[in-house]
This record gives C-alpha cells, structure tokens and sequence, in this order.
C-alpha cells in the first residue's frame, strides 16, 4: 500500500527503488503465510498476493481522520486514506506493525489511545493506472484517540481531514472529490456505520 514508483516487470531487479530491498508476506486467501516476496514484485505485473493491514484512527467525537497520500507515492498518490495502511514484515503482527506506523506516519503515540482492535479482514485486488496494482488480504484495525495530537511526516502524508464517519459511511457520494482509496472504501463499506464491526477482537501482539 506504500511503494514507490518503478516500472513493471521484475522489480526485484531495480537495486535503486529502496522497496526493491523490502519484503513483504505473501498469504493464501485465508492469510495463511505462503512465505516472504519483494516488495515490489508484489505491486507489479499480475501482482503476489500478501498480508496487508488498514487502520482506521477515530476521535471521541465519532469522527475519522482522512490522511492524504503524498504526491510521489507510485499507487494512489494524493487520494484519501482512513488512516494508515501499510504491510506488517516476516514476524511481525498486525499490533505492532500498526503502532509503528501509527508512529512514524502521524506522530502517534500508543498512549493516545487504549485497546486496539481488528474488526475485519478481506481480499481484495485493484489496479492503478499502468502503475501497478494491490492484491491484499487486508486487516482492518480501528482506534480511538484520547489525544488527538498529531505531527505527520511530510514524506508521507499531503493533507488530513477530520471527518464525520457516519455522514461520510452513509453519503459517500458527498466525498468522491477526495478520491478515497480503495482498501478505505471497501472497509468502510463492510463495516456496520458505526465504527466498529461484529467480531471486534482485540489485536494478537
């Protein structure tokens, strides 16, 4: 959910692109690992499938916060994300990687808000123009800030939004100007409206 731009074909070979150092895990449809893959030949040509999580970071007033990919991003460049998304690595959980980003993304401190939750997880696959594609048995977390402090990295994000999640779950046609990411859309649309879904547990370490 986060390479950068490089040509298709086998990506692994482009020594320059520094996700061609990165590994990502590839997942059977039940996210069952099958092992690890490059980074970027998973986001390029038919595309590997692997693990991938979202997490949606609300406020205590029911509102979500939109962050904007930046400009130079290779996939779904200046669209709206609900919040981050990203890939844990090889021994990482779904927990952890989701802190770390949180982190390194917004400024987001693991003392700013309490239990962190999965509340769905789905496959999905999506092309972006000719630049390549997604291909994710995606997790969705949800948080909620008790401090809504941030200090996002430019690198990473362009714009943040506060917005009503339910107007925005329920009227979607309302937002098609910020152009929200696709995995965003698809969580925001199996979800019940309310910020959370059935099943909420709380996330492994």
């Amino acid at each position: 959910m986060s390479a950068d731009d490089t040509p298709a074909g086998d990506a692994s070979e482009d020594p320059a692109h520094e996700n061609a150092l990165q590994d990502v895990i590839a997942v059977d449809p039940d996210d069952d690992p099958q092992g690890t893959v490059n980074r970027l030949d998973a986001h390029t040509g038919d595309g590997i499938r692997h693990r991938a999580f979202t997490c949606l970071v609300f406020d205590d007033h029911g509102r979500i916060l939109l962050a904007q990919r930046a400009h130079d991003k290779r996939l779904w460049d200046t669209c709206w994300d609900g919040t981050v998304a990203s890939h844990p690595v090889e021994g990482q959980s779904q927990a952890a990687a989701t802190r770390q980003r949180l982190e390194e993304e917004l400024g987001i401190s693991p003392d700013q808000y309490g239990e962190l939750a999965v509340t769905d997880r789905f496959e999905y696959k999506r092309y972006y123009e000719n630049a390549g594609l997604e291909w994710e048995v995606c997790a969705v977390l949800q948080v909620t800030l008790s401090d809504v402090s941030l200090d996002p990295d430019d690198e990473e994000i362009a714009g943040l939004l506060w917005a009503d999640y339910e107007h925005l779950h329920d009227n979607p046609e309302f937002y098609r100007q910020l152009d929200l990411c696709p995995w965003f859309e698809i969580a925001m649309r199996r979800d019940l409206g309310d910020g959370e879904a059935e099943g909420v547990t709380p996330a492994s370490e």
